[in-house]
């Protein structure tokens, strides 16, 4: 091949026939020498190897070579003078923390964001129309006060929040929860006036109801705004997805059975409280032969609508520029078949009444009613944050920005407190409308304000033209809506393939929340998720570790064929911290697991010491009655038969017989230890305490005790892998003295292991001496 090339090689080219056979041979050589470079290096991938030569370190030898940072600890005065010390810098980070706004407007870029703000906008603000009029149903107050909290709060957010991409306003769970608490504090019966009546806004008895939402929704605001400015953020992390989804999903059937009425169009009592929701369904069934069949129809017309009008969405999301406003549309022909036929006085269709135009004048919210409504508020102020801050941490994840919890807290705090001087209920962030936003082009905040613009802009102006809308096209959008949170019943049977103990959750969660309200199952299922941490810590997993042979890895030695036990060695994990409530079970377990139980081995001594002792005192009164025999014999041939009576007189020794003239008490220690009581073939036990994070004093008490009952049956207990909190808790907690010192703690496995072995290797070497 070289040849041939060689042969064609233009001879015009300037070089010589040996210099291009070189340059032929150099390339060659370059191309066999990356090769075997890259063969080298694959090698080296899947064989690479480290080795370390060093001491065998135990804790104190290691703390003995390590010099600590010296620190100088702040007394409570200086801690309170430096958070209190004010610069520019620092005043300048507060105003922009509490003030997002002031950050990202001025860096606003409009050619790229404004465009799709203002699409996104729109989109949005087209579905918190209906829906703000629909869950105002839920929360049991006039439909125009849904509009009033889809103006007020949505603004304040763009102020205050973080999140550039959820939209603040009504949400069903949430109004849901307003509508339990307001119906409790003002009943049905106490209401005289329908829906259909022209003076329902300005009604006492629904003035009465507003005041209990109104003041809710400022006392959730005050709860929500006092945990963001004392960084209790946190929270929310107790109500766990499981948790969260199980509730949701429970409420939605609360929303679905709270609805079923406005869909028939027949009048029944509304329900709060403990099996609210079999009242409810019992109340509709007991009435359901005077259903109105116009208002089922329309309402049944929407929902096939609306069903239809989501589906094509969800086909054809990358075609359509923006989602079909079905809600909207829905909501317009059901306003216009309303007015032209008139439902409400043909067919006694219920619609939704006066919509007075313009903005309220603020007024201040009833006090009075706050110890009445105060757990009610804890709960609403608490699931409203844990909604708004999961939504927002997706959103923030998939756009690569960061949300600030505690900013969130704040924000929802000052909507809910300010907007309830403006009569607007409790709201949180609306799964749907904020996929809306996001999916339409929202890139910020400005998204929100445009959307409550438009709402603002309904209140002030075109409000009044929504008046004849039927309440069931209201009833069929909340239902509707529902469906994401209906699809959350296959959450049971995703748990159960992937981790039982989160089914439990969603399930306790469900089931509390549907039959004891929304409140109490709420509670209920925070507490059953404390248990289950509690239970997850308290019956931890327990495992004998072994090595894999020529390494310093140590794996469960049930679940790997190749990992062995080195001889007279048991390492021992948990999977949990020790403290008061499994410190007996990790006893239990160790005694167990290791086969070696100090207890039984030391009450087996004692029982073969006691057994020793009464041979020893049997063998001493046959030798007496051996002595008097001798004494008492008179004839010539008494010596020979005594010679011959003490041969064949056996006695018991060490559960053999022995002859009586053996000496029993003649035996050394070390014949007694060996014949008489029982041994272990384990010399050592390491703890492996690499998964604890913390002991308490019960734990250190217990750990202090196994030590000291496997030393008395010659078992070395050590620890490995101590982390430094937990080694600076067992200082704290007085557990090291002159019998339990550092020189049990090793810094790893492998370390204690090797040390281990060097002290049993010496141990024997003395023994062999010995």
């Amino acid at each position: 091949m070289q040849e041939d090339q060689l042969s064609h090689w233009p001879s015009s080219s300037g070089f010589s026939a040996e210099a291009v056979e070189l340059f032929f041979l150099g390339s060659c050589y370059m191309r066999s020498a990356m090769e075997h470079a890259r063969e080298n290096e694959t090698c080296l991938e899947q064989t690479q190897r480290y080795c370390v030569e060093r001491p065998v370190y135990n804790q104190e030898l290691l703390q003995g070579q390590l010099h600590r940072r010296e620190r100088t600890p702040q007394t409570l005065r200086q801690k309170i003078a430096h958070s209190c010390r004010c610069s520019s810098k620092k005043a300048k980070s507060h105003l922009y923390s509490f003030l997002p706004i002031l950050k990202w407007l001025p860096r606003y870029p409009v050619k790229e964001y404004l465009l799709g703000d203002i699409i996104s906008g729109i989109s949005t603000g087209v579905m918190q129309l209906p829906q703000g009029l629909a869950y105002a149903l839920l929360a049991a107050v006039p439909p125009v006060f849904g509009l009033y909290s889809s103006f007020y709060p949505v603004f304040l957010y763009t102020f205050f929040g973080t999140s550039k991409h959820i939209s603040i306003g009504t949400f069903a769970v949430i109004s849901m929860m307003v509508g339990g608490v307001v119906v409790r504090q003002v009943p049905d019966e106490m209401i005289s006036v329908g829906y259909n009546s022209t003076n329902v806004t300005d009604s006492l008895e629904y003035t009465k109801r507003v005041q209990v939402a109104v003041t809710l929704a400022f006392l959730s605001g005050i709860i929500q705004l006092c945990l963001g400015l004392l960084r209790f953020g946190f929270v929310a992390i107790y109500l766990t997805e499981p948790l969260v989804r199980g509730f949701t999903t429970a409420a939605a059937v609360h929303v679905f059975t709270s609805q079923l009425k406005y869909l028939l169009g027949i009048k029944t009592n509304r329900y709060s409280g403990p099996l609210s929701v079999v009242y409810s369904i019992a109340a509709v069934l007991s009435k359901i032969t005077t259903t109105n069949i116009a208002a089922l129809i329309v309402g049944l017309t929407c929902i096939v609508l609306l069903l239809i009008g989501k589906e094509i969405n969800l086909r054809c999301k990358k075609k359509l520029p923006v989602p079909i406003p079905m809600e909207i549309i829905v909501v317009i022909i059901g306003t216009g078949v309303s007015a032209g036929m008139d439902l409400n006085e043909s067919y006694r269709v219920d619609v939704v009444g006066n919509i007075p135009q313009g903005l309220r004048a603020p007024a201040v919210p009833d006090i009075q009613l706050i110890p009445a409504i105060f757990v009610d508020a804890i709960a609403i102020a608490i699931v409203g944050f844990s909604m708004a801050v999961s939504m927002a941490k997706i959103f923030a994840l998939k756009h690569g920005y960061t949300i600030d919890g505690n900013q969130e807290l704040i924000a929802l705090g000052i909507c809910n407190s300010v907007g309830s001087f403006f009569q607007s209920f409790s709201v949180t962030c609306s799964m749907s409308r904020s996929l809306v936003q996001e999916s339409t082009g929202g890139k910020t905040q400005i998204a929100g304000a445009l959307s409550s613009i438009m709402v603002l802009l309904v209140i002030v102006a075109i409000g009044y033209l929504f008046e004849p809308l039927p309440q069931t096209v209201l009833a069929a959008i909340v239902m509707v809506n529902l469906k994401g949170m209906f699809k959350q019943f296959g959450d049971i049977a995703h748990f159960w393939r992937t981790s039982k103990i989160e089914l439990a959750i969603w399930v306790v969660a469900f089931v509390a929340s549907l039959f004891l309200g929304l409140d109490y199952g709420l509670l209920t299922a925070v507490a059953f998720a404390m248990i289950t941490v509690i239970y997850r810590t308290q019956s931890p997993q327990y495992r004998i570790l072994g090595h894999i042979p020529d390494t310093d890895i140590y794996c469960n030695v049930e679940e790997y064929e190749e990992v062995k036990e080195y001889p007279g060695i048991k390492i021992f994990q948990a999977n949990a911290s020790l403290y008061f409530a499994n410190s007996e079970a990790y006893a239990n377990t160790l005694k167990k697991k290791t086969g070696v139980d100090p207890c039984a081995i030391l009450a087996a001594r004692r029982k073969a010491q006691k057994r020793h002792a009464r041979e020893i005192k049997a063998a001493d009164e046959l030798r007496k009655k051996a002595v008097l025999k001798l004494v008492s014999s008179s004839t010539n041939d008494v010596e020979a038969s005594v010679k011959h009576e003490i041969a064949n007189d056996e006695l018991p020794v060490n559960g053999k017989f022995a002859p009586a003239d053996a000496s029993v008490q003649d035996m050394s220690p070390d014949e007694h230890e060996h014949f008489v009581e029982p041994k272990t073939n384990i010399h050592s036990l390491i703890l492996d305490f690499t998964p604890v994070n913390f002991v308490d004093s019960v734990g250190a008490k217990t750990l202090k005790s196994i030590i000291k009952e496997y030393k008395e049956v010659g078992v070395c207990v050590c620890i490995a892998s101590c982390s430094g909190p937990v080694m600076n808790e067992l200082t704290r907690l007085n557990f090291f003295d002159n019998t339990v010192t550092r020189e049990l703690l090793f810094h790893s496995i492998h370390d204690a292991v090797l040390a281990c072995q060097v002290r049993d290797r010496s141990a024997s070497w003395t023994d062999f001496h010995l």
